[in-house]
């Protein structure tokens, strides 16, 4: 499935927002400012231009729609777009660090590039530049008291996504972590930010706050269902399509939530199985297989894509609480049947 349109109507805006927002900052910091725009896909090692940018832009599109669904016109809420977008990219770029990933995007990460000490700063300073980015609501005539609630509320999201990446990280050393822990997990570390970007949008375009509530419910649950679907290609996905092989998730030792539903469903040898692959730190392709004989024999693939439909069906839902243009609701909902029907 191809990314609705509604992804092209504003990656251009994006662009040259996050550009100007980066362009802001000193030239004494110039260097480290090339590992920022290196990670966004701007530019390459030697800080040569590269055209275009990497990535879907799924929260700051989210956010301007939002935003344009609720005042028709989505260009005051740009700076929370770009804001939304850099916070998503300095959360990758400790990700990359922490789970020792060196390749995104099929290019070298800003780790393995420069280093983990100046990775970390680079991550440091796109949050911080992301929270720059945000005060230039003031410069959309924004009122001062839904800059600082916008701010507030980025900065909470961002702490909760946090505490979903800790709660990830501590899974890696259990094997008695239950479907509920890991759809808690994943509520904080992909939804909060997701439910953030549509109730940014939705607050700086109404006053209503049910109607801001609905789009906060609606990007809950689509965080949800993306994140259950990235789970599903981690294992599932096609090479050509992911950039990955199928079972990479598993090679790597990732307890996604195919995984997580095994173990919590699997019984007998079958468990006994997966626990004795789980123990060792690397898994080899015989533990591999053994893995997905045992995913295949409980129907883990049908369960776990179901699964994300059902998140797509409640965010679906949220928008019938909604009086919605045509325009709107078609491309809200849109975003949410790709987010179950993608192959990358």
């Amino acid at each position: 499935m191809k990314l609705p349109a509604v992804f092209d109507r504003y990656r251009s805006d994006i662009y040259a927002e996050l550009k100007s927002a980066l362009a802001e900052q000193p030239a004494s910091g110039e260097p480290m400012y090339d590992m920022l725009r290196y990670h966004l896909g701007w530019e390459d090692e030697q800080g040569k231009p590269l055209p275009g940018s990497a990535g879907k832009a799924l929260r700051p599109t989210l956010c301007l729609l939002a935003c344009e669904a609720t005042a028709g016109d989505f260009r005051k809420a740009l700076p929370a777009a770009a804001a939304l977008e850099l916070v998503h990219n300095f959360s990758l770029i400790h990700d990359d660090i922490q789970d020792n990933d060196r390749e995104r995007r099929h290019r070298p990460t800003v780790w393995v590039v420069w280093g983990v000490p100046q990775a970390i700063n680079a991550g440091n300073a796109m949050h911080l530049v992301a929270t720059l980015a945000l005060f230039r609501l003031v410069d959309r005539e924004v009122r001062a008291d839904k800059v600082l609630r916008a701010q507030r509320l980025l900065e909470q999201s961002c702490l909760t996504m946090i505490e979903g990446q800790y709660l990830d990280l501590s899974f890696e050393s259990r094997l008695d972590i239950g479907e509920s822990d890991y759809l808690q997990m994943i509520e904080q570390k992909t939804g909060a930010l997701m439910a953030c970007s549509l109730e940014l949008g939705a607050m700086l375009g109404s006053d209503d706050d049910l109607v801001v509530q609905s789009f906060r419910d609606f990007g809950r649950n689509l965080g949800m269902a993306f994140q259950v679907k990235d789970d599903f290609l981690g294992i599932w996905g096609d090479q050509q399509e992911t950039g990955k092989p199928m079972g990479s998730d598993i090679r790597r030792g990732k307890k996604s939530f195919p995984v997580v539903f095994a173990l919590d469903k699997a019984q007998g040898e079958a468990r006994k199985s997966l626990t004795n692959v789980y123990r060792n730190k690397s898994i080899d392709e015989t533990g591999a297989i053994a893995v997905m004989d045992v995913l295949d024999s409980l129907d883990t693939r049908a369960k776990v894509q179901n699964k994300a439909e059902q998140y797509r069906d409640e965010a679906l839902a949220a928008l019938d609480k909604m009086a919605l243009s045509p325009w709107a609701r078609r491309n809200l909902e849109e975003v949410a049947h790709f987010s179950v029907a993608r192959g990358y």
